[in-house]
């Protein structure tokens, strides 16, 4: 019998992405493993956040987007005609660049892709187990569970970020994409989320967008470097940042240009 954990968690084939008649992606072809780290490399208007937001489909909102190829979340094509969008984005979460909270109290932030999707589904007694189940995998819990009724944007930005990706947990993603989720944060806040990312990995399958290299190379498993809308390289973190096999990237980690 095959390993399900043989399927990648991520699987793109021949894709290819135009912005109006600018071609932003080429010919990607890419398979993100379950079950670890992947970061996404490689200098401004390469192609990596257009990627990333390929995998859940955001890219469609604007009316002036076209795509070719494929992309699947194990083993299913999210650009499938029976393919909900909506359902889509339950199966692959998203965190941005800067928390977005929303301006409700820390347990409806918590539960709102819950109530989103299972609507009139479960109990108090349920739905305060997500939230603490949750809260304690991003490990915010101890910090927040005597004021889970104050306003989520009251936290520090460290905290919102944390619960941001806690917001996606009660859905039961496959995949958590994040584009940059450090980029607002402090030294120390971007120590304890590379650490809760790092946490993550033993649950879900996890592509991250990074214009920082060290911390690509803390906090990831495999790297996949782009450049001009291509896949240039695909391999074990630390083999990327010792010896890699094109000079584009060699160059790009050693600060040539970017």
């Amino acid at each position: 019998m095959a390993d399900p954990a043989a399927t990648p968690a991520i699987e793109v084939a021949g894709l290819n992405l135009w912005y109006g008649r600018f071609q932003a992606l080429h010919d990607v072809d890419l398979a993100i493993p379950q079950r670890r780290v992947t970061a996404l490399i490689g200098p401004s208007g390469c192609g990596k956040s257009t990627l990333l937001r390929c995998c859940n489909r955001i890219n469609e909102r604007l009316g002036y987007v076209t795509t070719t190829g494929t992309v699947k979340v194990l083993g299913h094509d999210v650009y499938a005609a029976d393919a909900s969008p909506i359902q889509v984005r339950r199966q692959v979460g998203m965190v941005f660049q800067r928390p977005n909270p929303l301006p409700l109290s820390i347990r409806e932030n918590v539960l709102f892709g819950h109530r989103l999707h299972h609507e009139g589904r479960g109990g108090r007694a349920e739905r305060d187990a997500l939230v603490e189940q949750a809260l304690r995998e991003v490990l915010l819990w101890d910090r927040v569970k005597d004021r889970l009724h104050h306003r989520a944007t009251g936290l520090s930005l460290e905290e919102q970020q944390k619960l941001c990706i806690a917001r996606l947990l009660p859905t039961k993603p496959a995949v958590l994409l994040m584009d940059e989720p450090c980029s607002a944060l402090d030294p120390e806040a971007t120590a304890a989320v590379e650490d809760l990312i790092w946490d993550l990995r033993d649950h879900y399958s996890i592509l991250i967008v990074t214009h920082n290299m060290a911390q690509a190379r803390r906090a990831s498993d495999e790297c996949v470097f782009m450049l001009m809308g291509r896949v240039v390289e695909h391999t074990a973190t630390e083999q990327m940042f010792v010896t890699p096999e094109h000079r584009e990237t060699a160059d790009y980690i050693e600060g040539r240009y970017g």
